[in-house]
């Protein structure tokens, strides 16, 4: 082996290890490395930009072989058939039940049309440039959420690990609510709707329609609130977070169903789910279309529109709206998942990352835009059958869906079929995130441990959404409603803003902008602009601060919950998060040196990938 002095690249590139790695890639059939038989230089960008510190024998074997394996597992790595698939998989995860239920709601609540303002200032500032990031960073690195940022920061490992275990706690309570609305599925199929009259065993005494009352009774309920708590989740009074009860047959197997579903979906890898969201990404754009057309042409739906975009000029000046609006953003895009990584890490290395960021972006925000106008047209005409106001209707949450929705569709003719469109949308749009979810987690472990999990993706698959099947019984329990409450206020919020932060810092700080605007020049050709480089040093990251602050200084526990299940909450948000400082606690301690040395080593960029652009017939863009 050469003698260490001399410069690492050359060191490298008369490595044995390299030269197979280059003659598999050959034999493969890969075009873009016969044409180019030399690799170039092997570092970084940022590894340029300062001296390295001599290297002994036994690390630069270690990184000779690391470097070998990083260029087999890019050749070797598996594509996306074409870019509409990756563009679907991508829309269909950022695009889910929260932009049907929960922006229209928020958006009337925080100022109507002038929520737009602190909305789009929080998309262009903090949510686009950080799904700009996570983008550019998996494709480039091709590789999952564990094993990038043992690349970009060994310190900072831990993220990746903290991104498994949050979405392990939202399939737990996500894919209950696809049940629920499986359930409302098989239920619509018929000539009445169940929710529609106060005659069926589990109605109580209170039950009147709410279209024909001749008693006013404060203690009211309308048909369709009792069949979502008594039918649907088996609620009583004597359930409680205490109190869960056992499983609910019925549910649970509507859950099994998705997951078998996702299974299905996902054991062969993204060429087969990348199928898949050709029918489950754009099912709820038609259904969505649908509904649309059919509220606006509705009596009142006028009244619901007007209600919706109202402007409310004096909320702007209230810091709860803008916490809103930053919430609304983050948890739309998507970025801190790892899903981003994981499925751009798929796309051919000369893949315009830059412009999917801007489309998908602007596909996320107009459609919650567009869904705010097919449920407040519809609420409006409850409003006018119900001779009140939108504002009484406007529920939110799951009851505007389950509740609220499917009472105005039971009113219309052909309600059975509308019904049947309707949650086939709310089904569609909650799967392609679980799919989304759950790819995070396995491109993980497989690019993890390449030799064992990357080869066995359907015995790892299986294994994963059995663990997650397993883990959603507690939420399709008679008292599963409680246990859902708890894992959304406490088991992903607080968590996913800082990972996405921490994310921002392991790049901009850590890695480096420079080297990232280098890694991003030789994917699309350009270096992103100012603009971008303050937003990830500076001003995303201080944006997620803030957020995290105002929460937490806001913080209220649920009401009604004992402390034992305040406790059991903030075990779950530290259960993901904590994977952060464990794992850099552990790293320092395996690092020789003093703690200094330490810090700086654990914070260096390790793993340096080669080129991975083996798809392409140009010329080589080296690292």
């Amino acid at each position: 082996m050469a003698s260490s002095n001399k410069p690492l690249e050359a060191q490298l590139s008369t490595s044995g290890l390299l030269a197979n790695a280059v003659h598999q890639a050959e034999d493969s059939g890969d075009v873009g490395l016969k044409r180019h038989k030399g690799l170039g230089p092997l570092v970084s960008s940022r590894a340029e930009s300062s001296e390295p510190a001599p290297a002994t024998k036994a690390e630069l074997m270690q990184l000779e072989t690391g470097q070998a394996q990083t260029l087999s597992r890019s050749v070797d790595r598996e594509k996306w058939d074409s870019k509409l698939d990756f563009m679907l998989s991508v829309v269909g995860f950022a695009v889910d039940l929260g932009n049907v239920w929960r922006f229209p709601y928020i958006c009337y609540k925080n100022g109507g049309g002038a929520f737009l303002i602190p909305y789009a200032i929080m998309a262009v500032f903090g949510g686009i440039p950080l799904l700009y990031l996570e983008l550019a960073l998996g494709q480039y690195q091709r590789t999952g959420c564990i094993t990038v940022w043992n690349r970009i920061c060994p310190l900072l490992t831990g993220i990746g690990f903290a991104i498994c275990v949050v979405n392990m706690f939202v399939s737990f309570y996500y894919n209950t609510v696809i049940a629920w609305a499986v359930y409302y599925l098989f239920s619509s199929f018929t000539s009445v709707l169940p929710w529609t009259s106060c005659n069926n065993t589990w109605n109580t005494a209170d039950c009147q329609d709410p279209f024909n009352m001749t008693i006013i009774n404060n203690n009211s309920r309308s048909p369709a609130s009792e069949f979502y708590e008594f039918k649907v989740l088996g609620l009583t009074s004597e359930r409680s977070i205490e109190d869960l009860g056992g499983v609910k047959w019925d549910l649970s197997l509507c859950l099994l169903a998705v997951y078998v579903v996702v299974f299905l979906s996902l054991w062969r890898g993204i060429k087969a789910s990348g199928k898949v969201v050709w029918v489950t990404a754009t099912l709820p754009y038609i259904c969505l279309t649908v509904l649309l057309v059919r509220g606006v042409t509705l009596e009142g739906a006028v009244d619901g529109i007007i209600f919706y975009l109202n402007p409310k000029w004096e909320l702007l000046l209230v810091p709860g709206v803008w916490m809103d609006a930053a919430v609304q953003v983050f948890f739309s895009l998507g970025p801190g998942f790892g899903v981003m990584l994981a499925l751009s890490s798929y796309n051919k290395f000369h893949n315009n990352c830059y412009r999917d960021a801007l489309v998908i972006s602007a596909i996320n925000c107009a459609t919650s835009f567009v869904s705010g106008f097919a449920i407040f047209s519809v609420l409006g005409y409850m409003a006018m059958r119900q001779k009140t106001t939108v504002e009484e209707v406007a529920t939110e949450g799951y009851g505007l869906v389950f509740v609220a929705y499917a009472e105005a569709l039971a009113t219309l003719p052909a309600s059975a079929v509308l019904s049947v469109v309707f949650f086939l949308m709310i089904i569609t749009l909650g799967l392609d995130s679980t799919f989304g979810g759950l790819e995070s987690i396995i491109t993980a472990w497989m690019d993890k441990f390449p030799q064992t999990i990357g080869k066995k993706r359907a015995l790892f698959v299986g294994v994963l959404v059995s663990c997650c099947f397993l883990g959603s019984l507690s939420t399709v329990a008679y008292g599963g409603q409680y246990v859902i409450q708890l894992y959304d206020a406490y088991a992903v919020s607080v968590t996913i803003l800082a990972i996405v932060a921490l994310e921002a810092v392991a790049v901009a700080w850590c890695y480096g902008v420079r080297a990232m605007g280098s890694d991003i020049k030789a994917m699309i050709g350009h270096k992103p602009g100012a603009f971008w480089v303050i937003c990830w040093r500076f001003l995303s990251p201080t944006a997620i601060c803030f957020i995290v602050i105002f929460a937490l200084v806001h913080y209220e526990p649920i009401p009604d919950y004992p402390e034992w299940a305040e406790c059991l909450g903030w075990i779950l948000t530290a259960s993901s998060i904590m994977c952060v400082p464990v794992y850099a606690v552990c790293k320092l301690i395996e690092t020789p040196g003093s703690f200094m040395q330490r810090l700086r080593a654990s914070c260096r960029p390790q793993e340096k990938p080669l080129n991975p652009n083996c798809d392409t017939k140009g010329p080589i863009a080296y690292v």
